[in-house]
């Protein structure tokens, strides 16, 4: 009987020195060449003694890059130890690289992952470097206490609802001035109207005999107790927050240093109020030093939505070859799909991008503004509808911030009415044209001017 020999693959091995890691909650699996070691497949704990062992064993084989799903958050510590030991690390989306149906086990995960990899079929997803990544960890933390502030109102809101109290009727913010005001007086024990009313900040446009008629109710001492309660986790998260606030500013300075000076001066900043999440420091100075451009000066953005943008991106542009790369990893480019030379359907991927989402709240914003991407979003908002607008706006901002990071411009807005005499312009010239190949010529109705063609 001939002994079978071992099949020779088609495929060329671009990385040999390479391994897959399956990640999960209480155990990782880990998968090497099976010439490099006699137990080519290991499982480790996810304690650090164990992870320190995972890496001793994987530059003992001779691995120098490793694939690993983004599972949860178990991968970021294996990633941080094994990117400190020198090794490439690639954090792929588990959905790449789903396995034969039927086969699924953590070591077959592990071996699948080795085996792409080591043929090159794995691309590694974005992950900022060490210093960005540590200024999106103290973001991200600080839009989780935005948030759970946002939660906080809403409970102070129906806490005052259940005592028939409408402060949301008269006033646009309930914890604004007038109404932080008012709901501390309650706290403290005032329950008359006529003085809760004495509140009133000069700049509300409700009256004072307004309020006395919204603040008149059932003040019971189960939901004064509830009131109270959540104030005192108001006031709490605030304090969260400037703290976070406070980590950010002087994390700002000491990469400001590293980086060095802007080469050349900026302009000024345009004048704007401070939004009421937004931090109690001056970011753009810090954010032009860290970047050496000036990301503010993009209509919609702004100094906070631009520190938001620098934290989820970086600001080295080269990790996208080109701006088209950069608008598909932000899901903002059509995802075509075409199969007998037809266009089946062009709609954007669903996704969680947290940059993509900061560009397209910057693209609503934008929808009454008199700039040339506000006139821009409302063209296409009056003939596809409000969401492609959004998206298709939201690209041209990522596109604009791409060019600006790179350094290619210094965005200037040339205004709304520049923008429609342009794109008029632009649409007379493709009339023209196409009158002439049709052989006709047009007329302006009003000055009775005739508009010769043009071949």
């Amino acid at each position: 009987m001939k002994s079978k020999r071992p099949r020779r693959s088609l495929l060329k091995r671009l990385n040999p020195d390479a391994a897959g890691i399956d990640c999960g909650s209480t155990m990782h699996y880990v998968a090497v060449r099976p010439d490099r070691d006699a137990q080519p497949v290991r499982s480790f704990r996810t304690y650090t003694a164990d992870l320190n062992r995972l890496a001793d064993w994987l530059v003992g084989c001779g691995v120098k890059t490793v694939a690993m799903e983004a599972t949860g958050v178990y991968w970021i510590p294996v990633f941080e130890i094994l990117e400190a030991r020198g090794l490439e690390v690639l954090l792929v989306n588990a959905y790449h690289v789903r396995n034969v149906p039927g086969r699924k086990s953590d070591v077959v995960d592990a071996e699948w992952l080795r085996q792409l990899h080591s043929f090159g079929l794995m691309r590694g997803s974005f992950r900022p470097s060490a210093e960005i990544a540590r200024l999106r960890t103290y973001m991200r933390h600080r839009q989780l206490l935005i948030e759970a502030v946002s939660v906080t109102i809403n409970r102070i809101q129906k806490a005052l609802i259940q005592m028939n109290l409408h402060l949301h009727v008269v006033l646009s913010d309930v914890m604004g001035s007038t109404g932080a005001k008012i709901v501390r007086a309650i706290v403290a024990g005032e329950t008359e109207a006529a003085r809760l009313a004495q509140h009133r900040d000069p700049h509300c446009r409700a009256s004072e005999e307004e309020i006395a008629e919204a603040l008149t109710g059932h003040y019971t001492p189960e939901h004064v107790f509830e009131l109270r309660q959540h104030l005192e986790a108001f006031d709490f998260h605030q304090r969260q927050i400037q703290g976070c606030d406070f980590e950010v500013e002087s994390y700002l300075k000491e990469l400001g240093k590293k980086s060095g000076a802007p080469p050349s001066p900026r302009a000024k900043g345009r004048r704007r109020g401070r939004g009421r999440h937004e931090p109690a420091f001056e970011v753009r100075p810090l954010l032009q030093q860290l970047t050496h451009a000036d990301l503010s000066q993009i209509d919609g953005i702004g100094p906070y939505n631009a520190l938001r943008l620098v934290a989820e991106i970086g600001t080295d542009m080269s990790r996208w070859r080109t701006e088209k790369h950069f608008t598909s990893w932000l899901t903002l480019a059509p995802n075509n799909k075409i199969s007998g030379g037809r266009l089946l359907s062009s709609h954007t991927r669903t996704s969680t991008n947290r940059a993509a989402a900061i560009l397209r709240g910057a693209a609503v914003s934008l929808a009454r503004g008199q700039t040339a991407l506000g006139a821009f979003y409302r063209r296409l908002a009056y003939r596809v509808g409000k969401a492609v607008a959004v998206t298709a706006t939201a690209r041209k901002l990522a596109v604009l911030v791409y060019r600006t990071l790179k350094g290619e411009i210094q965005y200037q807005d040339p205004g709304a009415t520049t923008y429609d005499r342009i794109r008029r312009e632009t649409e007379l010239k493709n009339i023209r044209k196409r009158a002439s190949s049709l052989g006709f010529g047009l007329i302006n109705t009003v000055t009775g001017e005739i508009l010769e063609g043009v071949s």
